[in-house]
């Protein structure tokens, strides 16, 4: 497949493309006249309402060969068992979690695609009412069929792990190589292709669009920046055959037939688009003096709420960096947080727990549930001599945060069996330092 993209001339902005086949495509001066060129039917997708401010207003138009109502009746569709929206099937445990990498069936498998392979770990809110999030992770050996999958519920952003993924969307095709990811967002048809067992995350989001974070104090410049965001170019196929529609609408899965590739969009203009990114272009800040930073410092992507800083979902990355702390222990600190840490590793070993955490595997952090680095960790930073270093080359590690409450799901906890019992463990080494004589020497005396 030939990957053609372009790169966005700024994140959110507006955007056209046609295929080169099919030159003076989109229409000049409108949007929707009175007989599109070369007898096209004009289609808008709206990802927002109609009256949405400006600067929030998310739309484009799509020029294809046939209107996208074209199809059969959309009926349940038994795709992937382990996809769902139930957050009660089990009670909830505020435990530390981290499980071992994911199965993924192999080639000598039965053949699973990246629907069929989709399996929900945790979660919370209701797309009915617009509000909450889900996590998944993809499981798959095979390449979708004559069949494309949309998203009625929400957004998808997808972290690759084990295998490059092709995707066909209706705006054009896209490669996905691991550390990259991608942002399917609601609506939008697609069909993925792979070449082999293929593993990685999805982080979806119910209430709103992924956008960049502000900057504030950071400035202008700095973390992802809009030109580095890439989004197809228009590639249609004109072709008659058996497809299926897969819809994912309020948590389950339908199917309707239609006689003809749903990839049959000319042209398209707008500012609601697919688009994906490359992890090592993120622009890294960090202290330079002492003290540890949020992480919120290495957010690439944010889903903002109604409060005023509050997300309802951050993507948010740890890569290869340079470390010139004083004074400081340089790890993660120790915390409870008001937001719920899911966690993932691409690649390589992750600094604050280098034995445990695995590529392929994950560990989520409930709210107010404490955590931090592991015995090791500590014991080597704690005593570790202070000089400039690069840590976590070779190593990409993300975080889905959210101010939601995640539910486990039961496939999460039990059926997948990769939960580790023993992660618990990794703090128990910690031993009491706690010297009140070498403390009392430096008190100040009280008269």
């Amino acid at each position: 497949m030939k990957d053609e993209l372009k790169y966005l001339t700024g994140f959110g902005s507006e955007f056209s493309s046609e295929d080169e086949r099919c030159p003076n495509a989109l229409p000049v001066g409108q949007n929707n006249p009175q007989k599109c060129p070369y007898g096209l039917y004009a289609e808008q997708l709206s990802g927002t309402a109609f009256t949405a401010p400006r600067l929030e207003n998310k739309r484009s138009w799509l020029y294809r060969i046939r209107p996208s109502a074209l199809h059969e009746p959309f009926v349940p569709a038994n795709e992937a068992t382990y996809l769902t929206h139930n957050w009660d099937e089990i009670p909830p445990n505020p435990n530390q979690m981290r499980w071992k990498p994911f199965d993924v069936p192999t080639r000598q498998d039965p053949a699973v695609d990246f629907v069929q392979g989709l399996h929900t770990v945790c979660g919370a809110g209701d797309a009915r009412v617009r509000s909450g999030i889900a996590i998944h992770v993809y499981l798959c050996n095979a390449s979708m069929r004559d069949k494309a999958l949309y998203n009625a519920d929400g957004d998808f952003l997808i972290v690759p792990q084990l295998g490059a993924l092709q995707i066909t969307t209706e705006f054009g095709k896209m490669r996905v190589e691991p550390n990259e990811i991608c942002v399917i967002q609601q609506g939008m048809r697609f069909s993925i292709t792979v070449l082999g067992p293929s593993r990685g995350y999805i982080l979806e989001v119910f209430d709103n669009h992924f956008q960049l974070p502000n900057l504030g104090p950071i400035g202008a410049n700095g973390l992802a920046n809009p030109r580095d965001f890439m989004t197809p170019v228009a590639w249609f196929e004109e072709r008659e055959a058996p497809f299926t529609i897969i819809c994912k609408y309020q948590g389950k899965l339908f199917a309707a037939a239609q006689g003809h590739s749903p990839f049959d969009v000319v042209a398209w203009h707008g500012n609601y688009v697919p688009y994906k990114y490359d992890l090592d272009r993120f622009m890294v800040v960090n202290s330079v003096s002492f003290d540890h930073c949020d992480p919120s410092i290495f957010t690439v992507l944010t889903c903002p709420s109604n409060k005023p800083g509050t997300a309802v979902a951050d993507f948010v990355i740890f890569p290869p960096r340079w470390s010139v702390q004083e004074h400081t222990f340089r790890p993660p600190y120790y915390h409870r947080n008001c937001m719920s840490e899911f966690m993932g590793l691409i690649k390589g070993r992750y600094e604050a727990k280098e034995e445990g955490f695995q590529a392929g595997g994950a560990s989520l952090h409930s709210m107010m549930t404490p955590h931090g680095p592991d015995a090791a960790c500590f014991e080597g930073a704690s005593n570790a001599e202070l000089r400039a270093e690069r840590i976590a080359d070779g190593t990409q590690a993300f975080m889905f945060e959210s101010s939601f409450s995640l539910a486990v799901t039961k496939w999460g906890e039990h059926t997948c069996q990769r939960l580790d019992a023993e992660y618990y463990r990794c703090w128990q080494g910690l031993k009491k330092n706690f010297d009140l004589q070498a403390i009392g020497e430096n008190l100040p005396s009280v008269n």
